[in-house]
């Protein structure tokens, strides 16, 4: 098995913003919907490795380790919360920080990886 550490990236581009804004957010590629409620894929499950002190995504033959905010972005996946709400859930623990620019780029990476449905 291979180990690969995951994080999100920087915002390169401001996203949409301001009164009248669509309910989508500009991610690194498509569009995405803001009422998507992303949880993990089936094949994929969230372990805390004990011995090394962090998280860990398991994918069938293979697991990746989940570097900095990516282990609380993940935990949030649960499939009821929509990614604005995890945006202003983020956002309110963070205050200050790119949330609402790189967390939907997070996610539609992950998504287009299969690992998110």
């Amino acid at each position: 098995m291979t180990a690969t550490p995951v994080q999100p990236t920087t915002a390169e581009q401001p996203g949409p913003g301001g009164e009248g804004a669509a309910p989508a957010t500009r991610a690194a590629g498509p569009v995405i919907d803001t009422a998507w409620r992303p949880a993990l894929s089936a094949s994929v499950l969230l372990r805390r490795d004990r011995v090394r002190q962090t998280d860990l995504l398991v994918l069938p033959e293979r697991v990746v380790v989940r570097a900095g905010s990516a282990a609380e972005v993940l935990r949030l996946c649960d499939g009821r919360r929509d990614v604005a709400t995890l945006v202003a859930e983020l956002a309110g623990r963070h205050p200050g920080a790119p949330v609402a620019d790189e967390v939907p780029r997070f996610l539609t990476r992950l998504r287009d990886a299969g690992w998110l449905r």
